[in-house]
């Protein structure tokens, strides 16, 4: 092997913080597994200090809700999906608001702050039922978080609704709707999604949503789906779709004397866990592998190495989101810690109900004693945490 002076100067870029381009990505992809987690590491330690000083290099977060999927009634019959069906299956079903109120009491009861709430795109249901569903929360559960509806979601109801995506957004905030979660998002490259999901959102229609949710001064998270018929190169197309998304949305927010990607990322998250901000951006990025169990489409998925190396190289090309979330739940706990040393700072939730993955074969489960072991292990402290990153006492 000839040595070639220009990788030494890249690995000092990544380790000093610097923006690095799509040509770059690649040659890091190339690296020794270990090396990648070390910058990876390296960079969530810069953007947490300079969030919270020293001490934020030292804490990992996590989250107590629960995945509620109101229907599984869909119509875009994605291949990746075994969760879907149509109206005349037997297994079907909208959730009722005494079946909602139970879950929400058993969130609550284990010390829960929000319901993550997605389900199938469903023709049937009106505007009106999810207002109503909005309200009745909001009115019985006063301070939990609404965590719902995918920006492909959103994109259906401009279709059933006959609406735009604007005025569904502003209806749903004024009924208690409060943030904005990253699903649907797959690969963000037209080529795969027409593959995997020709009848759901394209790219430009699913961050578009985000756009006007940042603009409206909602927080969200981006996600990622890997492992099926997408080439590295179009992961990183994605990786750089939701930057410059992220780029436009922090450009929107005054971030004072902030220069580089990762200070404007460091003063968002200190932001938001002030108080100071609601949102406006991405607040963090979650990928993880396809799961082919029970499903359509038949491609042969990746494992634990090729999910760390993704992960690593997510942090470290999305200089700009202060949070990047281990995917325990398709990993297990074990690679789910390890994560937490490749760019990692959150666990994410316990999840007391997870019903898409599962479908598809997993069924990986944690509680809150294993997530504050699995952190307090790596020798950091566990922080129970709400949407916005703040602290939960």
């Amino acid at each position: 092997m000839v040595y070639d002076p220009s990788t030494d100067t890249l690995l000092q870029k990544v380790w000093d913080g610097g923006r690095i381009d799509a040509a770059e990505a690649r040659r890091l992809y190339t690296l020794p597994l270990e090396e990648l987690g070390a910058l990876a590491d390296r960079r969530r330690q810069l953007v947490k200090a300079a969030a919270f000083g020293g001490r934020g290099a030292d804490v990992v977060t996590y989250i107590v809700d629960r995945n509620v999927n109101y229907t599984n009634v869909c119509n875009v019959y994605c291949k990746f999906c075994a969760f879907w069906r149509t109206e005349k299956d037997a297994d079907s079903y909208v959730i009722t608001l005494d079946q909602l109120d139970r879950k929400i009491e058993e969130t609550i009861a284990l010390g829960g702050t929000q319901m993550l709430m997605q389900g199938g795109h469903h023709p049937k249901l009106t505007k009106q039922w999810y207002l109503d569903l909005l309200h009745h929360v909001r009115e019985k559960f006063p301070g939990f978080n609404v965590h719902g509806f995918s920006p492909s979601e959103f994109i259906a109801f401009q279709e059933f609704f006959h609406e735009p995506v604007e005025q569904i957004l502003r209806d749903f905030v004024a009924a208690g709707y409060g943030s904005l979660p990253g699903g649907g998002g797959e690969i963000l490259v037209d080529r795969v999604r027409k593959k995997i999901s020709p009848l759901k959102a394209d790219t430009a229609e699913w961050m578009g949503v985000m756009d006007t949710a940042h603009r409206l001064g909602l927080a969200s998270t981006a996600t990622m789906m890997f492992g099926h018929v997408e080439t590295v190169d179009e992961r990183i197309e994605h990786l750089e779709v939701v930057r410059a998304q992220q780029d436009r949305s922090l450009g929107r927010i005054s971030m004072g004397e902030c220069q580089t990607p990762i200070e404007r990322a460091a003063a968002y998250a200190s932001a938001l866990e002030r108080g100071a901000l609601n949102g406006g951006a991405f607040t963090a990025f979650i990928a993880w592998t396809f799961q082919p169990e029970n499903t359509v489409l038949k491609a042969p998925t990746v494992g634990a190495h090729e999910y760390l190396r993704m992960q690593a190289l997510s942090r470290i090309y999305l200089d700009n989101i202060p949070n990047i979330q281990s995917s325990w739940v398709t990993q297990g706990q074990e690679v789910g810690q390890v994560a937490l040393k490749y760019g990692a700072n959150d666990l994410g939730s316990i999840m007391i109900e997870e019903n898409v993955v599962s479908s598809a074969g997993t069924t990986f489960r944690m509680g809150v004693a294993d997530m504050r072991r699995l952190i307090a292990d790596l020798g950091q402290e566990p922080r129970q945490r709400d949407n916005w990153y703040r602290a939960v006492r």
